[in-house]
């Protein structure tokens, strides 16, 4: 039960929505928030994933709602945000839901390109203007945008569009952020490297992950548990005063 892990009542009363969190890099990050007192929305776009991602929090003891909304369309944005109010609205939002293709630049196909920024960016921007007027109403207010290393340098794995739309995120989260910081609002990224996750596993074979990890300085991938920890103390109270960062978490791979 959430009562028996170490700071289960830090985001008690909060309401934590996680894009893309069925399963994943996004599941780990809804389990991160709920063992730490927050109510869990797991949205996706894939009904069973979000049935799945709720069913792994209730088994934990956590609090958990699916919310199955495409968010790079702003009608199912609207309508998943109107459904959210009965829950007193949403005051923590991880936006993580993305994809990734490794296809060189100069074979992407424009419905590709469109797609992976779609996702990956343009759905942070509806999700992100949807959630405001709530936390800003409240005066209380957390966002953490999922950009990557490649937001800052250039993909491990993935292709061109993917590099720009993490390197956008971090634009938007930065404006966003100084935006609203009056309103009580902080609006961060993570920038996570390469990380053992569904979407690394399916891009690269295991021989070449064994190969990416053992050139950064700590010889390993990454787990999502440890982004999850990251993403909860932007969340927490303690990182009241954080906003506007891009918080590097990718085993030395990349130093600025």
């Amino acid at each position: 039960m959430t009562g028996d892990h170490v700071g289960a009542s830090e985001l008690r009363s909060r309401v934590a929505l996680v894009t893309g969190g069925g399963r994943g890099m996004g599941l780990a990050i809804a389990l991160g928030l709920g063992k730490r007192g927050a109510t869990v929305v797991i949205n996706d776009i894939d009904p069973d994933l979000v049935a799945a991602g709720v069913n792994a929090c209730t088994a934990e003891g956590i609090a958990a709602h699916g919310a199955v909304a495409d968010v790079t369309h702003n009608e199912q944005v609207d309508g998943m945000f109107a459904d959210l109010a009965e829950l007193g609205g949403v005051d923590i939002v991880v936006n993580n839901a993305g994809i990734l293709r490794p296809t060189p630049f100069i074979e992407i196909p424009e419905n590709e390109w469109r797609a992976v920024l779609d996702v990956n960016l343009h759905g942070t921007f509806l999700v992100t203007q949807a959630a405001l007027p709530s936390m800003i109403e409240k005066g209380w207010g957390r966002i953490v945008n999922m950009s990557s290393t490649a937001g800052k340098n250039v993909s491990t794995i993935g292709g061109a569009h993917y590099t720009t739309a993490k390197a956008a995120i971090l634009g938007l989260t930065r404006a966003v952020a100084n935006e609203v910081a009056d309103d009580g609002v902080t609006v961060n990224a993570v920038c996570p490297g390469l990380f053992d996750t569904d979407m690394m596993r399916s891009t690269i074979s295991p021989e070449q992950a064994k190969a990416y990890a053992a050139s950064f300085p700590i010889h390993r991938l990454g787990k999502p548990s440890e982004v999850a920890d990251l993403v909860a103390f932007l969340a927490s109270e303690q990182a009241a005063y954080i906003t506007g960062a891009a918080l590097d978490i990718n085993g030395g791979d990349l130093m600025v």
